[in-house]
């Protein structure tokens, strides 16, 4: 069985800036092999008797059972805290809750908006922290998209993904990750709803070293032309209802349809980190059609967020 070594343990999983491309890689080997375990019917109890705390300040469905269904699997427990179930929803500090729980649990995932709470729990917290989403990043989503990607070209250096719509957590993230692989990132948005520009500035920096290229254009159609990847999102994250029917107007021109995924290669696949709005973002004939990746992309959450708590906790 594949043997986990300790070089990331106790690292925290905070945004993949923070891992080098070797350390992505070998997360990236560790989800594929405990996939294969998993689908072999092998038990793979790496983390047997440890336990995963799970604040969530947002909703979810794919992060709360990937981690949930993982900690399981990996021979652990999860435990789901929400605002209701914490003191942390009653005015205690993120530092009093990261010193208490870093002395109960083994690793905190937290699902929550303002990505500063994240790097301030992680300060205080005595175990591995891991980023289940911020408004700035969403790391742990990244990982499965890689490892989807991957099993479907065979490599990810060299590799041109276009990402359509919203500057959002996935699109920083994805900027990120391509940054680390040697793929190749274009992201489509209209004027105003660019990626962050300093997230931006830095994984330009770190492209360098590993080749890719990464920018960012207004027109969806130039972003798609050749591709061997086309991604997309919801146009409204979590948090941003009131602005849906805002945004929904001057995103129209970004639907991921049959007509725009005709410029990408014949053999692109098409990704969607979910919930989508069909009919929004993205067709039925798109989502379901040949080319879509988009519920093992899901399915793949899963592995990923396995590998990730396997190699840090």
């Amino acid at each position: 069985m594949l043997q986990i070594n300790d070089s990331l343990q106790g690292r925290d999983f905070i945004s993949i800036y923070d891992f080098t491309p070797e350390e992505i890689k070998y997360i990236l080997e560790v989800g594929s092999e405990i996939k294969k375990l998993q689908k072999a019917g092998i038990k793979h109890h790496y983390l047997a008797g440890k336990t995963l705390g799970m604040i969530f300040q947002k909703a979810s469905t794919r992060t709360r059972v990937a981690f949930e269904v993982g900690m399981y699997q990996l021979g652990g427990h999860a435990l789901f805290l929400s605002p209701r179930d914490i003191q942390l929803g009653r005015g205690e500090t993120i530092k009093d809750t990261a010193l208490v729980l870093g002395r109960m649990l083994d690793g905190i995932m937290i699902r929550t908006f303002d990505h500063d709470e994240v790097v301030e729990l992680a300060k205080w917290s005595a175990v591995p922290v891991i980023n289940g989403l911020t408004d700035l990043l969403h790391p742990t989503q990244i990982i499965g998209d890689l490892m989807t990607i991957k099993e479907h070209k065979g490599e990810l250096q060299g590799l041109k993904t276009a990402f359509i719509g919203d500057g959002n957590n996935v699109a920083n993230s994805l900027l990120y990750g391509g940054a680390r692989v040697g793929m190749d990132i274009v992201i489509a948005s209209p004027s105003g709803f660019e990626p962050d520009k300093e997230v931006l500035a830095r994984a330009q920096a770190d492209a360098v070293q590993t080749g890719a290229k990464l920018w960012i254009v207004q027109d969806p159609q130039e972003a798609v032309a050749g591709a061997d990847v086309v991604y997309t999102d919801v146009w409204a994250s979590m948090g941003q209802e009131e602005e849906a029917d805002e945004k929904e107007k001057q995103f129209l021109k970004y639907q991921v349809n049959s007509r725009l995924l005709s410029l990408a290669k014949p053999d692109a696949i098409v990704l969607h980190c979910l919930p989508a709005k069909r009919g929004k973002e993205i067709t039925d004939e798109v989502m379901d059609g040949p080319q879509s990746e988009v519920f093992q992309e899901a399915e793949n959450r899963l592995h990923a967020h396995k590998a990730i708590m396997a190699v840090t906790m």
